[in-house]
């Protein structure tokens, strides 16, 4: 198979432009055009074309596209432009942007210019400098000329990174990738145009009713000032806090702020209702994202920006200013945002969500054998713990009992704390006092003493990691570390980085489990503090994208896979498939990998016409 490197010299200017604009806005965009391209197939030599579309589209279409491989630094932009402008459609898709974050780490930039300086490949040029707001009959011959070495030096650069990195990235991951770039560059996806429009003038609608309701004007409902005076004029003293970051007092008005979250349950209505107007009209989240699905609907498919490698543990993320990752869940928002995407005609979707996956990973790696039977054996966990937290029997733990029993398996599993914990619950509408929240900590550590061995573990391995010393632990030995690169093996064959991890002294009170060190590494947002128990979500995290990466391979090999959110994969497929797609499906995401012999899965699918039917 051919390498094909590709990199597109396309018009700019301050308004059309990639940096006010998303992708598939820009490419979709009547006024956009293409100056030039630079191809360079293998290793010979890099050849700069320029004209017109449609000369450019004869030009492109002399390569064997559907043998060859199309790569490029980041593809979503070129792989968009040859799909949707030039009509190309590779045998695959690879992206050393993409393969960079893998290696190199989130935390650093993975632009071409970073990359190629951080791996001694070549210096990136700057004659794009001097393209803003020229079209290619505005170019001298001279000019276009230099635009063209400019663009061949971005390709050159392109192939060496990837020639440095191929040798030892992954095969599975490139597939991977290939896989999310098919997602955005060859869309499956559509959109109801007519559901999103009801669906913003639901929105608008509801927001002016509150404001007819709460009697005052939208400009006194979003200044600070002002806001507070009709709070005042209610006989209510405005709630305040210490800004974190000027360290002056100001107005706790944030929807997260506990002081201004107590007063949408206050006795008298008005406040209730002035609470309600100021919340709804605040946020413009719902609309914008609403009009941005409306207007992506009357340019064309929906192209799926589903980021590879966009976490520190590799999970997939959203991109593109549409994040698919983070749709509501719950409400009218949710049912009508999901159901607005459809599947083409003759074609379903299922949903198929991996089960408690964290979970079940934390306790089969840790080896807690009782409760990696409850999950082999289907038994309800939650349910079970909550009977060991109140002394009760499992056919009469309530449902807020079992609502507790939850809130213990995944979160306390991570080292969390008492105070956290009860946090945690309050975010959700359930209280208990700081002793009650202390207790059940004590009695989910004592119920699982091996899951709190694996934080210790996890702790001992970031001491080592910070002297330089190797060591392994988890189930078989599953995770060993990288000395040199400050990480963990991951079984995927890439890394789980700590970088520039460091030791204080200094006696830590919640989670060092007796080290005496305080352990930090360097993220973007500057030190961060790690732990034992941290390390181990962050294991628990990473293993689980690894598991869906490698059955989202499998059922690749048979349908079209459209999407992925978390622990769920979204297939399209066939009206008449769907029965024996879906018992496919399910039993690709009931298998694991050889590394993860034992660990007991589970998955839940629905089918639907559109993503918010598949529930």
């Amino acid at each position: 198979m051919d390498l094909i490197t590709v990199d597109f010299e396309t018009y700019y200017d301050k308004e059309l432009s990639l940096s006010k604009m998303t992708t598939e806005e820009y490419v979709r965009d009547p006024r956009f055009e293409v100056i030039g391209v630079g191809v360079k197939v293998n290793n010979n030599d890099t050849e700069w074309a320029s004209g017109t579309h449609e000369e450019l589209k004869t030009y492109l279409q002399t390569f064997s596209w559907r043998e060859a491989m199309f790569l490029a630094h980041n593809t979503i932009f070129d792989g968009a432009i040859a799909n949707w402008i030039f009509d190309i459609t590779p045998r695959a898709y690879t992206d050393t942007l993409c393969i960079a974050r893998a290696v190199d780490g989130v935390e650093v930039s993975a632009s071409l210019k970073a990359v190629a300086s951080r791996h001694n490949v070549g210096v990136k040029g700057t004659e794009a400098l001097a393209a803003i707001g020229k079209h290619r009959d505005d170019f001298s011959s001279e000019e276009l000329s230099r635009y063209g070495d400019y663009c061949i030096n971005d390709v050159d650069l392109t192939y060496s990174i990837f020639k440095k990195f191929a040798p030892d990235f992954p095969r599975d991951e490139l597939k991977l990738i290939d896989l999310s770039l098919r997602m955005f560059i060859e869309p499956t996806l559509d959109l109801d145009l007519g559901l999103l429009e009801q669906h913003l003038m639901e929105t608008r609608d509801h927001k002016d009713k509150l404001l007819e309701k709460a009697g005052v004007d939208k400009k006194d409902l979003m200044s600070n000032a002002k806001f507070a005076e009709l709070l005042k004029g209610l006989g209510v003293e405005p709630p305040m806090k210490v800004s974190p970051t000027t360290g002056k007092e100001t107005f706790a008005f944030a929807k997260t702020d506990e002081d201004f979250i107590t007063l949408m349950d206050h006795e008298d209505p008005q406040v209730q209702t002035l609470i309600a107007a100021r919340l709804g009209n605040k946020s413009t989240l719902e609309e914008t994202r609403t009009q941005r699905f409306i207007d992506i609907a009357k340019r064309g498919l929906l192209p799926v920006p589903v980021k590879y490698y966009a976490a520190h543990t590799g999970r997939w993320g959203g991109d593109d200013k549409i994040n698919l990752q983070n749709l509501p869940s719950r409400g009218i928002a949710a049912k009508k945002l999901k159901r607005s995407i459809i599947a083409p005609e003759g074609y379903s979707l299922i949903d198929a969500d991996s089960a408690q996956i964290e979970a079940r990973i934390l306790a089969w790696l840790a080896e807690q054998e009782d409760l990696v039977g409850s999950f082999a054996n289907g038994e309800d966990v939650y349910k079970k713990m909550a009977s060991r937290i109140y002394g009760v029997a499992e056919d009469d733990v309530t449902s807020e009992q079992r609502f507790v029993g939850k809130t213990t398996i995944l979160g306390a599993g991570y080292g969390m704390g008492a105070i956290r914990f009860r946090e945690q619950l309050k975010n959700f509408g359930t209280e208990i006092d700081e002793w009650e929240a202390g207790r059940v900590i004590k009695i989910y550590r004592g119920a699982n003493r091996d899951i709190y061995n694996l934080w210790q573990a996890a702790q001992n391995m970031l001491v080592y990691l910070c002297r330089g010393d190797a060591l392994s632990f988890g189930r078989n030995n599953l995770l060993t570390v990288d000395t040199k690169r400050s990480a963990l093996f991951l079984p995927s064959g890439l890394l789980l980085r700590y970088a520039d991890l460091q030791t204080e002294n200094g006696y830590e009170k919640r989670a060092n489990f007796g080290t005496g060190l305080e352990v930090s590494y360097k993220t973007k947002r500057g030190r961060t503090r790690i732990y034992g128990g941290k390390v181990i979500e962050n294991v628990c995290q990473a293993l689980a994208r690894c598991i869906i990466g490698y059955q989202m391979l499998k059922i690749s090999k048979r349908y079209n896979v459209v999407l992925t959110v978390h622990d769920s994969i979204v297939c399209c497929v066939a009206d008449e498939e769907v029965a024996e797609a879906q018992n496919y499906i399910e039993t690709c995401m009931r298998t694991v990998p050889d590394w993860a012999e034992g660990l007991p899965i589970d998955c839940e699918s629905g089918v639907g016409k559109s993503y918010g039917d598949c529930g």
